[in-house]
């Protein structure tokens, strides 16, 4: 194998450019190694400043998250601020998770934003990313980056980007700072040289009113009150949470929760798991067996950056079971809005928000509450977004994700697993005080709204070549949509690139009134709905799937389950994935 033309200019930018010796070492070792696919990897193109900002593997190279990326990157939006608000001494907030150099990152991200005349508040420890969203919010700040890669494996970092709403940006300006970061061309145009003055350290103040605010929002006090030793197992898997969690919990009013020791220190390696995600089953073997050991009402688990949050109850055979995204979602909205009603507070100008891969309950549990119910395409920002728009003119209740983000209140706008840890212990205490556990409480949840489940199914493919291959499969899909799904015809086809909805028995065409965006929507005859997307931080994509079938009573519960899992295998098989 040999390099292209293009990446090898590109590395001969880089060695006889104005880097550091380090840098350039890595690089020549590499070619001396004749490494060919891990230099093109590294250097093939430029890391994409995308919506959220950056994230990718840390090494030498123009594909990688090092100094120079990550200085690049903030330079580009340093011009974009001054662009924005021209003649306004502007404020930003920059925070950082516990991963290996995010510290680093973030100090390499605050001297170039001092060094543009940028008054930056910098968070002096390790944060929560939606602590970030909230003090961008609180000091009036009109940007903030979270230094993180979120649940990633260790080799990876990354840049999260925040507008002066507290929300990831969304168009025009998220394509307005991208051009900026594009419009760089050589690393001299970057100011890396550190002004101490435009710098301010933040930390405990700002902690402290962000909980108190958290504190406010809750609704069940008194049930908390007799319920407060509820038995909570709680791990921050090594990450951010450790820092505001357990506060939370006792301001909240929780007397007995107990930490996972071996994973309650922040560690960039994340040496007790295979990946740092409370998604993952193996992720929470320390939680469950500390569960087990104090027959523990809640198992709480957050990610490196405490913005998605896993949990596990127990079930009616007393063993743990860990519950989906789409689970404690679908909980915590039914909680919220039978709480909120229990209280006379539903006045008919809230709101809940969802995500369309995200489950329908929530979407069937808010039609019989009569709630006003949003569905935003995947990602929070979007979330964040429609909050920002409806902001002073109707209550943000709370919503969420399939991917284990929630949030409630409108502190912030981002997914934030600080409030939804103390909102789902709340809302265990909530129906332990009314006799029920909270597994109890999701298959009642079932039997009155019907029972749904999902599944997700990611394939990675990586490198230049894996990213060819999940477009090619989309197009397959795109140009020749399957006729039957599970035994069920596809009735409907939601291309939200091409921004319309096709009746396919009808043959009818309509507008899709959502932004665009690389997602193909199957919706058979039976209601299942199945969705194709690649994802737009890791090198995968996933196909969401989702069936349902009404529920008689909670022992069917099983026998029920079961015909929904053959199902969406049937699915799967049909899709050849």
């Amino acid at each position: 194998m040999q390099l292209e033309a293009a990446t090898l200019n590109t590395i001969n930018e880089w060695l006889n450019g104005n880097y550091d010796e380090k840098t350039k070492l890595e690089i020549q070792q590499l070619l001396d190694k004749e490494a060919f696919t891990e230099l093109t990897d590294s250097f093939y193109r430029s890391l994409e400043f995308g919506t959220g900002g950056l994230r990718g593997i840390m090494g030498a190279g123009s594909n990688r998250i090092n100094k120079y990326t990550i200085g690049t990157a903030t330079q580009g939006l340093a011009n974009y601020l001054q662009k924005k608000y021209p003649g306004e001494k502007v404020k930003v907030a920059i925070a950082h998770d516990s991963r290996n150099n995010s510290d680093y990152f973030a100090k390499i991200t605050a001297d170039v934003f001092s060094a543009n005349g940028i008054h930056v508040y910098f968070f002096k420890a390790l944060r929560p990313t939606p602590e970030l969203s909230f003090a961008i919010r609180e000091l009036g700040c009109r940007s903030g980056v979270m230094l993180t890669a979120s649940h990633n494996p260790k080799e990876y970092n990354g840049y999260k980007a925040y507008g002066a709403d507290g929300g990831q940006f969304t168009a025009p300006d998220d394509t307005l700072v991208m051009d900026e970061v594009a419009n760089i061309k050589s690393i001299d145009e970057v100011k890396f040289d550190r002004i101490d003055s435009n710098i301010e350290l933040i930390g405990e103040d700002i902690d402290q009113l962000y909980l108190d605010k958290i504190t406010e929002l809750s609704v069940s006090p008194e049930a908390i009150a007799r319920q407060k030793d509820l038995k909570i197992v709680y791990s921050p898997i090594h990450g951010t949470g450790i820092t505001l969690v357990p506060k939370a919990l006792e301001q909240f009013g929780f007397t007995n929760l107990t930490l996972v020791e071996e994973q309650s220190t922040p560690d960039g390696n994340f040496p007790t798991v295979v990946y740092p995600n409370p998604e993952e089953k193996e992720a929470l073997t320390l939680a469950l067996k500390k569960a087990q050991e104090i027959d523990a009402d809640l198992v709480l688990a957050t990610d490196p950056d405490a913005d998605r949050v896993g949990i596990a109850v127990k079930n009616n055979d007393g063993e743990f079971v860990l519950l989906n995204g789409n689970q404690t979602g679908s909980l915590l909205i039914n909680y919220l809005l039978s709480a909120w009603e229990e209280k006379g507070k539903l006045t008919g100008e809230q709101y809940i928000v969802k995500t369309i891969v995200t489950s329908n309950l929530i979407e069937t549990i808010a039609k019989a509450k009569n709630v006003t119910y949003y569905n935003t395409l995947t990602g929070f920002k979007w979330i964040g977004q429609l909050m920002t728009n409806l902001e002073g003119k109707k209550t943000f209740i709370g919503g969420g994700e399939e991917s284990y983000g929630y949030l409630i209140g409108e502190l912030v706008r981002d997914k934030d697993a600080v409030v939804s840890c103390a909102f789902i212990a709340e809302m265990t205490a909530f129906y332990k005080d009314k006799g029920s556990s909270l597994y109890n409480a999701m298959l009642d949840m079932y039997v009155q709204y019907g029972l749904y489940k999902e599944e997700l199914v990611s394939i990675t493919k990586k490198g230049k070549t894996g990213a060819e291959e999940i477009k090619a499969m989309m197009e397959k899909f795109r140009n020749n949509p399957p006729v039957t799904l599970g035994g069920s015809k596809v009735a409907t086809l939601k291309d939200y690139e091409l921004g319309v909805e096709t009746d396919l028995i009808a043959n009818q065409k309509k507008q899709l009134e959502l932004p665009k965006s690389d997602v193909l929507q199957f919706i058979t005859e039976d209601g299942s709905i199945i969705s194709a997307r690649p994802s737009g931080t890791e090198p995968k994509i996933k196909f969401y799937c989702s069936v349902n079938a009404p529920l008689k009573d909670k022992a069917s519960f099983k026998a029920a389950d079961a015909e929904l899992s053959a199902k969406v295998k049937a699915i799967m098989n049909d899709l050849e994935v």
